[in-house]
């Protein structure tokens, strides 16, 4: 199994002493009943005489079992910490683009389903090593007492494994389709969630949402979940019903045919009495191990990127660049047969240090993909991007990303500001970003923190674009950052903070659709069905004064 297998990779001295632990727990236990068989059972005598070996020897069981279950439990929430942790990194380590077309539900699922199994399989795996251990122990206990009444109760035991075994097997497969419908329900629960101002508006939207996906997705997980459980409780009363058999087939044997002694045989009752708790309590915990390891399976084909040693956070980066190209740039999304995958490019196009490039577009147009190969976000599957005419390659592309500021139209807000290489940002830019903002009376900051993040679109837009100032990068791309505000602050972004901005030696990518406002661009591009061009003389005059106009002329 995956899940022992990579804790024994990474933990492997303490699992070995772990099991060292387990390994005197299960001899403790076989001790004890050997105590009770020849001291108690065969001897004849004063009992009083041997309590006093009796209780030491159950007081170590006590306390050798609670230390290796301890130990392991222990064991295993370090490992799950890990595990988290390293699950969280690898997100923070992969490419963009495959984040997003795994989608926000998938990756949630494993943060917290997954990463949930994993834990509760370690909580039941003392349990499972402690009935492994101690059946395997008895067993070599049980056949030095009798072997042919050791075989007779393996052959049994047999029977009762492989039954047993056919109902775990339907128990991982249905859990395994309950996994998939967590992912449909995560789904489900993303439009309740995200979608509850249309759902308030539009309760017809709601009832069909409650009553059909929601409905057959949760329909379908208690389906499974039940199927999952009637096998597992089958397989546990299968156990036990088999173990009290087996005590029954002891004694016929022992009494009814006289292979061995009633001694013997009351031994053997004993020990498989006092291993029915451990195998019924180890088949148990059996499904749990099965879910983490369908946890595992869906954490594996996410296809995340392998976790960097470190964040490959560069010195901050200077701006001593003079051009940024992109030569002969593609990128196609992945489609399917009946609708191929939206394809732009090939695409060249060179800014230089200190520009304000103004980009329009109609939607699906590829303004926002261009956003992100330009930012380094998504790789070029053909074509190359160059700074200062020497290509960009794997290793270098992490300290490009480093130059760039944005805010794009689903951007996250955060609440800390920092300034260059992580690091506090400079309070005389902060002050003087804030007037600029009209954003004095609106925040409420603890040290550089942002205590009161609750704000309307348009300010929580102005309050990202104050922390983007305050990183210090020398590139800034602005995605439709304007459409949210006021029409009197518009003007103010336009006309007063984007020279202010390139005064201040940025770079400035804006997309936007404010044709009044075209003009205080140095240059104008515009994307069209995936192509870049650029306007120029008359041609950007026209659209200045109507891009609506424009647009409407490309579309058509």
């Amino acid at each position: 199994m995956d899940l022992l297998r990579v804790i024994f990779r990474h933990y492997r001295w303490h699992f070995i002493a772990v099991m060292l632990l387990s390994l005197a727990s299960a001899g403790l236990g076989i001790g004890a009943i050997a105590f009770i068989n020849c001291r108690l059972i065969e001897v004849v005598g004063d009992p009083t005489s041997v309590l006093p070996a009796f209780l030491g020897v159950i007081v170590a069981l006590l306390v050798v079992t609670l230390a290796s279950q301890l130990a392991l439990t222990t064991l295993g929430h370090h490992f799950v910490y890990g595990l988290r942790g390293r699950l969280v990194k690898q997100i923070l380590d992969t490419d963009v683009e495959r984040l997003e077309r795994l989608g926000s539900a998938e990756l949630l699922a494993s943060l917290s389903s997954d990463v949930r199994n994993v834990t509760i399989a370690f909580v039941r795996l003392p349990e499972l090593v402690q009935g492994v251990v101690l059946t395997l122990g008895s067993a070599i206990y049980l056949g030095w007492l009798s072997p042919s009444l050791l075989l007779v109760t393996a052959l049994w035991l047999a029977v009762t494994i492989a039954v047993g075994s056919w109902l775990v097997e339907r128990v991982y497969r249905h859990l395994a389709k309950v996994r998939e419908s967590e992912d449909r329900l995560y789904r489900d629960y993303e439009a309740v969630i995200h979608g509850c101002k249309e759902l308030a508006l539009n309760r017809s939207r709601a009832r069909r949402l409650y009553e059909g996906p929601y409905s057959e997705d949760a329909s379908a997980y208690r389906g499974h979940i039940i199927r999952a459980d009637t096998y597992h409780l089958s397989a546990v009363n299968w156990s036990n019903i088999m173990m009290l058999g087996a005590i029954g087939v002891v004694f016929y044997l022992a009494n009814g045919l006289g292979w061995a002694s009633t001694s013997v045989a009351a031994t053997y009752s004993l020990t498989l009495l006092f291993l029915r708790t451990p195998l019924i309590q180890a088949v148990g915990a059996l499904p749990t191990l099965l879910s983490a390891q369908v946890a595992f399976d869906k954490i594996a084909a996410l296809e995340l990127a392998e976790p960097q040693a470190d964040f490959a956070v560069a010195e901050p980066a200077t701006a001593d660049w003079h051009t940024l190209t992109l030569r002969g740039v593609s990128f196609t999304y992945t489609g399917s047969e009946a609708l191929p995958g939206f394809r732009i490019g090939p695409l060249d196009l060179t800014l230089k240090r200190g520009e304000l490039v103004f980009l329009i577009g109609g939607n699906g147009s590829g303004k926002s993909t261009l956003a992100k190969l330009l930012t380094g976000l998504y790789q070029p599957q053909e074509g190359e991007l160059l700074l200062d005419d020497k290509p960009l390659n794997d290793a270098l592309r992490p300290a490009y990303r480093q130059r760039f500021s944005a805010v794009f139209t689903d951007f996250h807000q955060f609440t800390d500001l920092l300034g260059p290489a992580g690091e506090k940002a400079d309070p005389a830019l902060v002050e003087a970003w804030l007037d600029y903002l009209a954003m004095r009376d609106k925040l409420v900051f603890e040290e550089q923190r942002v205590a009161n993040p609750e704000l309307s679109q348009g300010q929580r837009k102005r309050l990202a674009l104050l922390m983007a100032i305050a990183e210090e990068r020398d590139l800034l791309l602005l995605d439709e950052w304007a459409a949210d505000q006021d029409p009197q602050f518009r003007r103010v972004f336009y006309r007063d903070l984007l020279p202010q901005l390139k005064a201040m030696g940025k770079t400035v990518f804006a997309i936007s659709h404010d044709d009044h406002y075209f003009d205080h661009a140095d240059r104008l591009l515009e994307m069209h069905g995936g192509q870049l061009s650029e306007l120029t003389g008359e041609q950007r005059q026209r659209v200045s004064r109507d891009a609506v106009a424009r647009l409407d002329q490309a579309e058509g």
